[in-house]
């Protein structure tokens, strides 16, 4: 299980006043109203900073941050990841799951045989999308949908799938 989530990445500046424009990669964007610390991964090493003030525009969340006052303070900024720490990411509801804790996992048939690892899942507008790494080499993708998708247990690390027709070919 990784330590941190990914909630979004600067895009740019906004104004002069130190503020950033954040494109969210978080399913709830009202969560950067709750959220107080944050972590900025840059080239230089980890940031942690403190939320001041949060503004969404469009698909674009606008934050201040408390450590900073001035656009040239910031500038470096873009395309860096804002990620908060395990502890402060929003709790999950029955049934649900980080993206990151299925990465690594085993994918089996509903009688047990096994298909491949999960390597990485893709987030698409319809649906996400786990690619499975079989045991031969090959790539398969695997839509997350309830008639494919069956169950997921991260703390066994397992995921049942129905392999439905031309999955495998």
């Amino acid at each position: 299980m990784e330590d941190m989530l990914r909630i979004g990445v600067v895009t740019t500046t906004h104004g002069l006043k130190g503020e950033v424009k954040v494109f969210p990669t978080t399913d709830d964007v009202k969560r950067f109203q709750k959220c107080d610390e944050v972590i900025l991964v840059t080239k230089q090493g980890n940031l942690t900073l403190h939320v001041e003030r949060v503004k969404f525009f469009k698909n674009i969340v606008i934050v201040k941050f408390k450590e900073y006052n001035d656009i040239n303070e910031v500038e470096g900024f873009r395309k860096c990841d804002l990620m908060v720490t395990r502890e402060n990411a929003l709790p999950l509801k029955e049934g649900e799951y980080y993206l990151c804790d299925v990465v690594g996992a085993t994918v089996v048939e509903e009688n047990g045989k096994k298909i491949g690892t999960v390597t990485e899942v893709m987030e698409t507008g319809a649906n996400n999308v786990f690619v499975i790494q079989t045991a031969d080499g090959k790539e398969v993708l695997f839509p997350v949908i309830p008639d494919c998708i069956k169950k997921v247990d991260v703390k066994e690390k397992l995921v049942t799938a129905h392999v439905m027709k031309g999955l495998m070919e």
